[in-house]
């Protein structure tokens, strides 16, 4: 049999996780503050992005040794995400995520205090650690709240907090940097840090049903090859975000011949869009399978090559940045949705390997935009290395339903049921 191919297919891990009903009558504070804290999160990690200039000078290091600092917090969403969430497998969701605020004002609050670049080093490694075991519990807590069948919805609400993040709370914490000091932008965060862990304090509900499960559970999702070929689809597919988002300074004031006052304009609209593609997706991944990815995938490759022929007219590049954020975000609620179908007894690791692609696809599309630029090939040309990126993504989710489909003995026509319908 093959009951780990679908997401139709739930254990009773699941079935208490994801699928069960909500005893809180009115869940919008408890999902309120979920989104609060990934608010925070997101500021703490976009915020840093914005000062590297700032603690480079304080500390008395060039910018591509500072940029260590946010190359650690990747690594700790990547490694200590997962590690975390193994560890704690077993523990209320609740407290996990009281735990988690917990050890996030810890690392915030040291990065404000960091007398060299190692330490900060070492301290962002530790923030980042948080982010993925986070969105994962969050995700589990929100799908509790909501009730059956809707689990994209429930991740798309903690991203909702993410994005948000991109178009308030990043430039906000850039500016307390630059006119308080990038210390004032770490204690902000911690800050807003504290709030989120006094609302999920207040508003999470106490209830068993949100108790972990067994670590067994959690590695045996390790062992299968569909969690990995999902994780590669994300990584790959979702790079093209950051193939585009890492440039748009240069996209605006050297390929559009702008001033660079325009370029917050420009990260606003991009986080509006993603703000757009992350709520619609979140709808769309539970009622229609695979086609968030699909569409979400499809539109940005198409989007990516108009671009690439005419950015360099503001009034075809807003409306782009804005697309390819909408159609990016519209395909990670599917991912997670997907993600959990593959190993429903283990949705909380889910979330956080969902978290740990993405910081792989910045890293991927990043490389890949400073590989076309180097090369000489132009401003625009980053939006060709997310092309090649997504498509690979794409090709390959497309294989991993073919084999899905083939190994649970379902027709592969277009058209056929989806398994969740089967009887």
């Amino acid at each position: 049999m093959h009951q780990h191919a679908y997401e139709g297919q739930c254990t009773a891990e699941e079935d208490r996780h994801t699928l069960a009903r909500s005893p809180v009558r009115n869940p919008r504070p408890a999902l309120f503050a979920l989104a609060l804290g990934t608010f925070a999160i997101g500021t703490g990690e976009f915020g840093s992005n914005g000062i590297i200039q700032l603690f480079a000078a304080d500390l008395g290091v060039f910018i591509p040794v500072a940029t260590h600092a946010i190359t650690a917090y990747a690594l700790g969403v990547v490694l200590g995400s997962p590690a975390i969430t193994l560890l704690a497998a077993r523990v209320n969701r609740r407290t996990l995520l009281l735990g988690l605020i917990v050890l996030f004002l810890l690392g915030n609050g040291l990065s404000a205090l960091a007398p060299n670049i190692e330490l900060l080093v070492v301290f962002r490694f530790v923030s980042g650690s948080v982010q993925g075991a986070f969105f994962g519990a969050g995700a589990v807590v929100a799908a509790y709240l909501y009730g059956p069948g809707q689990g994209g919805k429930a991740f798309a609400t903690v991203m909702g907090g993410l994005t948000v993040a991109t178009i308030a709370g990043s430039p906000l914490g850039t500016f307390i940097g630059q006119n308080a000091g990038w210390r004032a932008m770490f204690w902000a965060v911690l800050a807003l840090g504290l709030l989120a862990g006094a609302a999920l304090l207040a508003w999470l509900p106490r209830t068993g049903d949100l108790h972990g499960g067994s670590v067994t559970n959690e590695l045996a999702a390790l062992r299968r090859l569909d969690v990995w070929l999902m994780g590669a689809v994300a990584a790959l597919g979702i790079s093209s975000i950051f193939a585009v988002y890492t440039f748009i300074g240069p996209f605006v004031t050297d390929a559009a011949r702008q001033d660079p006052a325009l370029i917050p304009v420009a990260l606003a609209v991009f986080g509006l869009g993603m703000a757009a593609g992350n709520h619609l997706g979140g709808r769309v991944a539970d009622r229609h399978g695979h086609l968030g990815l699909i569409w979400g995938y499809g539109g940005v490759l198409a989007l990516l090559v108009l671009i690439g022929v005419a950015g360099g007219h503001l009034a075809i590049l807003l409306p782009c940045l804005f697309g390819v954020g909408a159609t990016m975000m519209f395909a990670i609620p599917t991912i997670q949705v997907r993600l959990t179908g593959f190993a429903p007894g283990a949705p909380t690791l889910m979330g956080a390997l969902n978290l740990a692609a993405l910081n792989l696809a910045n890293s991927l599309g990043a490389i890949g935009g400073a590989l076309t630029l180097d090369a000489g090939w132009g401003t625009l040309s980053t939006v060709w290395a997310g092309f090649a990126l997504t498509t690979a993504g794409l090709l390959l989710y497309l294989a991993t339903v073919a084999r899905a489909n083939r190994a649970a003995g379902f027709p592969t026509r277009r058209g056929a049921p989806h398994p969740s319908k089967q009887p």
